[in-house]
């Protein structure tokens, strides 16, 4: 059974392997277009309640972590050194992102040896 939860998460606890991708796609392109339009018609009010709901759907927040879970820095870990390679993982920090007490955490610098010898700094982020 594929699960598709769109806006708030149901009391059913689903699994990361349960979850709709090509829907929670879908759900994120249309809100990404809708915010698109407003701004284009300069209805700022409309911009900013799309972008909240945005931010607090499920799937804008599952995606958040899909792109950062699956990317070519995904076995790097920032400066909380917290690693979401379970699926277990990964639903516990959808159900943990949250807009309302954001603090932004410093970057974890790190050098990467260039091939002329030189240091190339690199800022490594976390998501909370």
């Amino acid at each position: 059974m594929t699960v598709s939860p769109t806006g708030a998460v149901s009391r059913e606890a689903i699994g990361w392997h349960d979850i709709n991708w090509r829907v929670v796609n879908q759900n994120v392109r249309r809100l990404q277009a809708r915010i698109v339009k407003a701004t284009q018609a300069g209805r700022w009010g409309k911009v900013k309640a799309l972008q909240r709901l945005l931010t607090h759907s499920f799937s804008g927040k599952a995606l958040a972590v899909k792109r950062v879970t699956e990317n070519s820095g995904r076995r790097t870990s920032g400066v909380d050194r917290v690693l979401w390679d379970t699926p277990k993982g990964k639903m516990k920090a959808v159900g943990a992102l949250k807009q309302r007490g954001y603090c932004p955490r410093p970057l974890r610098r790190v050098y990467i040896e260039k091939s002329n010898g030189k240091l190339r700094p690199l800022g490594i982020p976390t998501v909370f």
